[in-house]
């Protein structure tokens, strides 16, 4: 048996490990034999398998004792009877990005199986701006592997998901949910590769002023406490996120800082693990609501605005992505990006003004894409460059163990280092994205990278090494809403082919765009005719 295929079957009998973790975990232990007894292999695996589920946070899958997405209904059902669960929350993600929510007492077995199977109906009009006129009543249906324990509910609850159907039971075209899956369905057709993605939320929390150890303008990044304030917002919301399912890679303290009439504002990120589309969607929206609440419960506001004062640094939601094809990451090559990269980058470049319309739909959203502020205006890329669209972050290549045995000189020599690190980030979305449809769209771009002729060298010509706002000849992104509107029906084609974004779609959603009235929106604020303040209370809570 060819080695590469013996470790992918391999690892396909590790339930419940990420596929990457234990390719490289069959490669350390077999070491290129191929010669091994499968049941031996099986009995090693099962046990690397249930020392990860053994550690997960997340309660429902310490307990079942299985990865959430081989949860079951029976499973589901055993575990409220066993633990007293007497509330039932059905979830789902209105056309405004917010988390909305069902609750059902259980009230019998036969009841709560009905409830799990077949879901509830619900009015679309009413949840989303478009909808088909025969669509205007839907069904939820709970997406079992996305279960968790309700952290804020008193009574015991459990939480679940759902997608949505239309009248003849197929899952709603429209729907952002399942134009992320179909955009995602139609790259891995034509190209073989699987989008993941990993999300950098960044927000401000605002309360009042702290006269002991007061926070110091624009030097919030990665502050400890006593100057850094709030951290316990932070701490409770990752230990909510991670044992509600959601993989986080960590969170800190960020750079805005700053005091105004007796209140002071600090932000503060977090920034997830890469996972599926779908899934880095999903968890966006819950971090949102789980912050939300732990601000409240704490007497706070907490805004994910994406500009909340003119000189004072705003908040984006950069988003991460690679591409994995066979368990493999395409961008890493050990000495530098491949090819396969370069041509993404080309298919970000290429639609970036345009995922605009996606990734920043309020007018402050603008006002954050200026000149020095550590936000992208020009539309190009660049390695480790925070003045770029596209950035390619450091990703651990042409690096040996040395930096791990200097910082560790009792340790013995590692062999081999994990090089599948490599990500390409996009740094134009905001909080006000429609999180689901911008990762959609990022997945057509990159499905155009791939397919499109020429779009490495598209990349190449756009490659920026110094400051991007001094480079000249670069086009740039929009500078209101109603721009973006327009370059998304310049290239509404592309998002609508496969049948990706329906049509209808597009036309709602670029209506409500130009319907913010923001095309003069620089000259009507210099004009006074309308104020930063004015706006940023008017999107203050937005998403």
């Amino acid at each position: 048996m060819v080695w590469s295929v013996f470790v992918r079957q391999s690892a396909e009998l590790v339930e419940g490990c990420d596929y990457l973790s234990t390719v490289r975990f069959v490669e350390r232990v077999y070491n290129g034999h191929a010669d091994v007894n499968p049941v031996i292999l099986k009995e090693e695996c099962f046990m690397l398998s249930t020392d990860t589920v053994s550690l997960s946070p997340n309660p429902l899958v310490a307990a079942l004792g299985k990865p959430a997405k081989e949860f079951t209904k029976a499973d589901i059902i055993g575990y409220i009877e066993d633990n007293g669960i007497r509330m039932l929350n059905l979830r789902y993600i209105g056309g405004d990005g917010r988390l909305k929510t069902l609750n059902f007492a259980i009230q019998s077995k036969a009841h709560l199986d009905r409830v799990l199977t077949l879901g509830e109906r619900v009015d679309g009009s009413s949840l989303f701006t478009f909808v088909e006129a025969t669509s205007s009543d839907l069904y939820v249906v709970p997406r079992l592997a996305t279960s968790f324990l309700n952290p804020f509910s008193p009574i015991p609850t459990l939480d679940i998901l759902c997608g949505f159907y239309d009248v003849d039971g197929k899952p709603l075209a429209s729907a952002p949910q399942e134009i992320l899956r179909k955009a995602q369905r139609a790259l891995k057709e034509e190209t073989g590769c699987e989008l993941q993605a990993l999300g950098e939320l960044e927000y401000y929390l605002f309360s009042d002023e702290d006269d002991l150890f007061p926070v110091e303008p624009q030097r919030g990044y990665h502050e400890s406490g006593p100057f850094s304030k709030w951290d316990s917002v932070r701490t409770e919301t990752l230990l909510h996120l991670v044992s509600m399912g959601c993989s986080v890679k960590y969170a800190h303290a960020e750079v805005g800082n700053f005091v105004s009439d007796g209140s002071q504002m600090v932000q503060q990120e977090i920034e997830f693990l890469p996972v599926d589309a779908l899934d880095a969607a999903d968890q966006m929206v819950l971090a949102k609501w789980v912050l939300r609440e732990v601000a409240h419960s704490y007497g706070i506001h907490v805004s994910f605005s994406p500009k909340i004062a003119i000189g004072q640094a705003g908040s984006g939601m950069h988003f991460h992505t690679r591409l994995l094809k066979d368990g493999v990451n395409q961008f890493s090559t050990g000495s530098g990006l491949t090819e396969t990269a370069l041509k993404l980058i080309g298919g970000y470049l290429s639609h970036a003004a345009s995922l605009t319309a996606f990734g920043n739909t309020v007018p402050t959203s603008f006002l954050r894409l200026v000149p020095h502020q550590e936000a992208p205006t020009a539309i190009c890329w660049g390695d480790r460059n925070r003045s770029v669209l596209v950035r390619v972050p450091l990703g651990w290549q042409n690096i040996d163990d040395s930096m791990f045995r200097d910082a560790n000189p009792a340790e013995p020599a590692i062999d081999e280092l994990p090089s599948d690190s490599q990500t390409v980030e996009l740094r134009s979305p905001d909080g006000s994205a429609a999180v689901h449809l911008l990762l959609a769209g990022i997945a057509v771009a990159a499905r155009i990278g791939l397919t499109e002729p020429g779009m490495a060298d598209y990349a190449r010509e756009r490659k920026v090494d110094g400051d991007a706002s001094q480079t000249p000849d670069l086009d740039q992104l929009p500078g209101s809403c109603f721009e973006a509107a327009g370059r998304l029906l310049t290239q509404r084609e592309d998002y609508e082919a496969k049948g990706v974004f329906p049509a209808g779609l597009i036309d709602s959603w670029a209506s409500h765009l130009v319907a913010l009235g923001d095309v003069h929106l620089r000259d009507d604020l210099a004009d006074s005719r309308v104020s930063v303040e004015e706006l940023v209370e008017r999107y203050f809570h937005i998403g």
